[in-house]
């Protein structure tokens, strides 16, 4: 089973890699870039069977781990197969 995990700044949270992305792409011509907000993703294999169960430990391993919840939001995709 795999997981797949987006992690974004909350909103509200200054955003310094996002505005140089910004800005780099008005630099090369694309202006109707109004706002970017830049994130992360991660991709986990899982022994786990049971999508409940996989999602419920992901959680716990962003939870512990993979995010900052002071200043992150996450969510998590399962997919079977």
């Amino acid at each position: 089973m795999k997981a797949k995990v987006h992690v974004t700044l909350k909103q509200g949270v200054l955003d310094p890699q996002g505005k140089a992305v910004q800005h780099a792409l008005a630099a090369l011509g694309f202006d109707g870039v109004n706002d970017v907000r830049q994130g992360k993703f991660i991709e986990l294999e899982l022994n786990e069977t049971d999508p409940k169960k996989a999602e419920a430990e992901v959680e716990a391993m962003c939870k512990k781990l993979l995010v900052n919840m002071v200043i992150e939001d996450f969510r998590v995709d399962i997919l079977e197969g």
